[in-house]
């Protein structure tokens, strides 16, 4: 089948980080921004929206991510929760921008986003949607990109589902009105972002910050650097101008 869209995740892939010194600068930045709050007990805050991110990587698609994570949050801390909402709507806006400074950077990742509209492939960001959309917004712009870049985005307001879960991917390409088959997913993760290849997706897995915690043998996918990944999306292309 023809390649039409290419996915992309966003931390780790377009934007490289090491993911454990991430969460860790995000979490203690949260912290900062909440015990004047209420949560001045930090630990109990990141327990807290551990088992929040839990809730959303279990939802079954009856509701949507920011709404599983604020019930789970408010059963924990109470209904007082959902009063402090835009503190941490003001927090992702501003104080998270802190955390680019533990993050990486390569201009290969927007040089690589706009091969694939040279070559006529369609683009979307799909990223793990554990995030609100304004935190999504700014982790793009830390990539030197812009969401705007992508046809869909998906944050926890708009998705109801989670990786490793398949029905994250059939909703994105649901969303985007193409088949599975017709999608290629670059990811740096060897089973939340290659899983999309049960789907029938074509997958390609970038390596400079894979996580590959089951010890898969990546070399059962296409994989490798932004090289590696730029050559390839050029081999699709002659492969459909050929068919």
């Amino acid at each position: 089948m023809r390649t039409e869209m290419i996915l992309f995740d966003l931390d780790g892939t377009l934007l490289p980080m090491d993911m454990d010194t991430f969460t860790g600068c995000y979490f203690q930045l949260l912290a900062q921004k909440a015990a004047p709050r209420g949560y001045a007990d930090a630990r109990a805050l990141i327990d807290g929206i551990w088992a929040g991110t839990a809730a959303m990587v279990r939802n079954d698609g009856s509701r949507s991510n920011e709404d599983a994570f604020w019930a789970k949050f408010a059963s924990i801390f109470g209904e007082r929760v959902y009063a402090d909402k835009p503190l941490f709507d003001e927090f992702y806006a501003n104080e998270f921008n802190q955390a680019q400074s533990v993050c990486g950077y390569t201009s290969k990742a927007r040089e690589t986003v706009e091969l694939c509209k040279a070559l006529d492939f369609r683009v979307a960001l799909a990223t793990n949607p554990l995030f609100p959309d304004v935190a999504t917004r700014n982790r793009a712009r830390w990539a030197g990109l812009d969401v705007d870049m992508f046809e869909l985005y998906t944050t926890y307001e708009n998705s109801t589902h989670c990786k490793p879960n398949p029905d994250y991917y059939q909703d994105v390409v649901s969303a985007l009105g193409v088949p599975a088959g017709a999608c290629l997913m670059v990811g740096n993760d060897a089973h939340e972002d290659m899983i999309a290849e049960t789907l029938g997706m074509k997958v390609f897995l970038l390596t400079p910050c894979l996580i590959n915690k089951r010890g898969e043998d990546i070399g059962r996918w296409p994989h490798g650097d932004f090289d590696a990944l730029m050559d390839h999306l050029r081999a699709l292309a002659r492969e459909e101008e050929e068919v």
